[in-house]
């Protein structure tokens, strides 16, 4: 694999799977979904009335889901990953073998966190779901 593989993809299958990415953690996230546990298991507050959260909130996951997108198009274009099977089994590779892995492994280490392992098992939740998805869309609409 080589970084000529990014002139191969599916540049509007990576768009759509960057904004579902996105799209899902606003919903895994929202109050009445995952959020207030999360929040709880984290040792979070609601913000208060009124106050709006940094701009950062919504542009650092919208940059990290398309690179991830970006990632997931290069390897199933490496791997010839182009059916909808596919594209499950590498949303699972990636999902479980990578994003779930590692959000379990740094709550581990969350020793200030409440209830660190269900924190980290709602971000590793969603980005197992996250990439799941993504992988379909790039696997499958190429």
């Amino acid at each position: 694999m080589s970084f000529d593989t990014l002139g191969e993809l599916n540049w509007l299958a990576v768009i759509v799977a960057t904004i579902t990415y996105f799209a899902l953690g606003a919903l895994w996230y929202a109050p009445p979904v995952l959020g207030r546990p999360w929040m709880r298991a984290g040792g979070m507050e609601m913000p208060q009335e009124g106050q709006r959260p940094s701009p950062a909130i919504y542009a650092v996951p919208l940059v990290s889901s398309l690179i991830a997108s970006i990632a997931l198009g290069m390897i199933a274009e490496a791997t010839g990953s182009d059916t909808l099977g596919d594209g499950i089994v590498l949303g699972l590779v990636t999902g479980v073998g990578f994003a779930a892995t590692i959000a379990l492994i740094t709550a581990t280490f969350e020793t200030t966190k409440p209830n660190a392992m269900v924190w980290g098992a709602i971000n590793g939740g969603y980005h197992l779901v996250g990439l799941l998805v993504a992988g379909v869309i790039v696997s499958a609409w190429r």
